[in-house]
């Protein structure tokens, strides 16, 4: 598995993947930054008069609701169909799903009318989505894991798709295949856009790759990687940890994911 997410991110950096970007206002500069150090080309192309004709362009389309306007909802639905229809792969990110009713709505008729390839959320996200109880605190989770990998399996056979739970234990199954991810820091948690930056990088994997799950798999364990390598780097100094985030993704080689990977298949 750990030679797979290295293929990811050796593929990433040699096709240069275009990821269209309807996302968060708080961490949009985030989510653009990663993805140059990815090795990926961001778009921040949100208005309702130009996602149709933007999405042909794209190698996928990353949505995150974390602060959903109505301008990006109703860019967001045209953007999702034409992606369909040029089967362009998508990453949506239902981010507080479970604290806001429409939010949960909105995430609903997308994955109901647009072929989303991956979802990644938070555990609480997660669970909130696929019908099982959510401890959430706004766009947190408050989540201890149970039963959680039972809820991304039946999310992802629901919608034919990749499920993605961040969480203590990362999860990303797509119904059949399933795989806990241990990498990470607490440190992620004391920055904004952590969550943001891990959909776009998954984003910028599905470009390059034809196994969504693979490419979400990459994209969850190499920013769980990034921020050990950057904690390591830092100390205890967030905006420290915030460059160094940036600094060890960019220089991260794959002899550093067959070293410092740790994922089990289950």
């Amino acid at each position: 598995m750990l030679a797979k997410i290295a293929d990811v991110m050796e593929s990433v950096r040699a096709k240069t993947p275009l990821v269209h970007c309807i996302t968060n206002y708080v961490t949009i500069n985030d989510c653009a930054n990663i993805l140059l150090c990815f090795g990926a080309s961001p778009a921040m192309c949100e208005a309702v008069a130009e996602v149709e004709e933007f999405v042909p362009f794209a190698s996928a389309l990353y949505i995150n609701i974390g602060t959903f306007s109505k301008e990006q909802e109703e860019a967001a639905i045209p953007a999702s169909l034409k992606a369909a229809e040029l089967k362009v792969p998508v990453v949506i990110d239902p981010v507080a799903c479970g604290v806001i009713s429409r939010r949960m709505q909105v995430t609903k008729k997308l994955l109901d009318l647009a072929g989303i390839t991956i979802i990644k959320g938070n555990t609480g996200e997660i669970k909130a989505l696929a019908g099982y109880g959510a401890k959430v605190r706004g766009v947190d989770s408050l989540e201890e894991g149970e039963d959680a990998v039972e809820a991304c399996v039946n999310l992802a056979k629901k919608y034919n798709t990749v499920v993605a739970a961040t969480g203590k234990t990362d999860i990303v199954t797509d119904g059949a295949r399933t795989c806990l991810i241990y990498n990470g820091t607490p440190m992620l948690s004391q920055i904004t856009g952590a969550g943001c930056m891990v959909g776009a990088l998954a984003a910028a994997a599905a470009g390059s790759s034809a196994d969504g799950w693979a490419a979400a798999a990459a994209g969850v364990a190499i920013m769980g990687l990034a921020g050990e390598m950057a904690a390591r780097a830092s100390g205890p100094y967030p905006g420290t940890f915030r460059v160094k985030l940036f600094d060890s993704l960019y220089t991260m080689t794959r002899e550093d994911i067959m070293k410092g990977g740790r994922i089990e298949c289950i």
